[in-house]
């Protein structure tokens, strides 16, 4: 897509920000549920598309269509009932000694146009109308979508659905635009002034690249990238004893759900070295054996996991299997690896994620050991562990360790399968997202598009509906200090 193009439509959007930023709640809430509506409609020719373009199978493409149905509505009912704006309104004491205090109130205002980079392993949830489109719609900020040449053809029928839904519920020309083209392409968008924020799933050069260049503008702007993670699962000594074999179940299939291809796949599995842990490691092997290559996303992604396979193998790991066969370039076979406690410590490369399915386990020689590995690891989306009460009761120190390399911690489950709630925090410390405080998933993402905004000695009648004395939306507000829905 040439640059003009793209120029017009940032231009577009930022002439619709002046006016889409006063809609209502109740506006952008209809926008957004009827952006859903029309996604359903494009029926089973969206799905077949995608399915053909991704190798994701049918099952799989309607489950996540349906929530990316949720998310949007999720969204519309956040925005609509109104009280996310976080008003805080501090009345002014003209009497007070020895200064008089001045009316101040505060609510969250949006930023202006935000530039989407969609993921090529949900071409729907993560994608052209995913979590960080509908939520930036949401906050009334304009979106701009660079669609994913992996699933080309996907991202324009679902831009063309977002279109015909603005087009309907009356929403301005340019509130959402739909680009192609590659880095050249994203960096000019990046760059560009009147872009205020980025959103991005995907890989850590990717998302570290756009952050990069985002912080060297004349005036930067916000990147919130969530860019992978090696999700390590522990394992304590009681659970691996008492069921070890099902864990390692459990664990074979979480790491291959999908091919391997989430972005919370348990790639690491750490324990101490003991007989209930060779004993879950002849477990996990037997269930990855079982295992059949399937096809990845792309041969760009099946070209990498080969790559770094290879680079896991290269390392002179303990151990290095893959189990399936295929003749299939696009196919991804299953794997494993094993290795030490100190071999983890002392090499890095044994940290990178492998992006397909593929574990390592790590075999720490005692507790000490794997206090030390658990605190070389790298920032996380999840951590998890297999654990008994007695575990917990002696391990607390450890535990403390985990908690604070992650964004969601884990007891006994598997981080595959993430809920879309309001409780859900999706992103972790550094290199898992860029800014930890804040989540690509719940209805808490609309954080990440806007500011706060005080007014200070703003009489009633121009002060935004939010923040005036009667309360007109009714939504919760802090007064002085308390919580009410009352009026001031």
């Amino acid at each position: 897509m040439d640059k003009s193009s793209i120029n017009n439509a940032l231009k577009q959007a930022d002439k619709a920000f002046k006016t889409y930023r006063f809609t209502t709640g109740k506006q952008r809430a209809t926008f957004l549920k009827a952006i859903g509506e029309e996604i359903m409609a494009l029926g089973d020719a969206l799905i077949e598309t995608t399915s053909r373009e991704t190798n994701l199978p049918t099952a799989r493409l309607v489950g996540e269509r349906g929530r990316t149905i949720l998310q949007l509505t999720q969204f519309a009912n956040f925005v609509e009932e109104g009280s996310w704006v976080d008003a805080i309104i501090d009345t002014a004491q003209p009497d007070r000694q020895p200064l008089p205090k001045v009316d101040i109130r505060k609510m969250n205002v949006p930023l202006g146009t935000v530039a989407v980079f969609g993921s090529s392993n949900f071409p729907f949830a993560y994608s052209t109308a995913g979590g960080d489109t509908a939520s930036a719609l949401a906050t009334g900020c304009p979106v701009i979508v660079k669609g994913h040449p992996a699933h080309a053809e996907t991202s324009r029928m679902v831009a063309s659905a977002i279109l015909k839904a603005a087009k309907r519920t009356g929403m301005p020309e340019g509130v959402f635009a739909h680009i192609e083209g590659g880095i050249e392409e994203g960096v000019y968008v990046v760059k560009h002034p009147t872009v205020k924020a980025v959103g991005f799933t995907g890989s850590l050069v990717g998302g570290k690249a756009l952050f990069d260049i985002a912080n060297k503008r004349k005036v930067p702007i916000p990147v919130f990238a969530e860019m992978g993670s090696t999700n390590p699962v522990f394992l304590f000594e009681n659970a691996l004893t008492l069921r070890g074999s099902a864990m390692a179940t459990q664990l074979a299939d979480s790491a291959t759900l999908g091919v391997g291809q989430f972005c919370t796949k348990p790639g690491l599995m750490i324990g101490v070295d003991s007989p209930a842990l060779d004993g879950f490691i002849n477990n996990l092997r037997n269930n990855m054996a079982a295992k059949t290559a399937a096809p990845l996303l792309h041969q760009g992604i099946a070209n990498n996991f080969k790559k770094g396979l290879q680079n896991i193998e290269n390392q002179h790991i303990t151990e290095f299997k893959t189990f399936a066969k295929s003749d299939k370039p696009i196919d991804g076979v299953p794997s494993m690896g094993i290795t030490t406690g100190q071999a983890f410590l002392k090499n890095k490369a044994l940290h990178q994620e492998v992006f397909g399915p593929f574990a390592l386990v790590i075999k720490c020689k005692d507790k000490a050991e794997m206090k030390r590995v658990a605190d070389s690891l790298e920032g996380q989306l999840t951590s998890s562990l297999m654990a008994e009460p007695e575990d917990i009761k002696k391990n607390k120190d450890l535990l403390a360790i985990i908690s604070d390399k992650c964004g969601r911690f884990i007891l006994n489950g598997v981080p595959t399968g993430v809920e879309v709630t309001d409780a859900m925090q999706h992103g972790g410390p550094y290199p898992a997202s860029t800014d930890s405080r804040y989540s690509s998933v719940s209805v808490d993402a609309v954080y990440r598009w806007v500011r706060p905004l005080s007014y200070q000695s703003f009489s009633n009648d121009i002060l935004p509906n939010e923040l005036k004395n009667e309360n007109p939306l009714s939504i919760l507000r802090r007064v002085n200090g308390v919580l009410t829905k009352e009026k001031v």
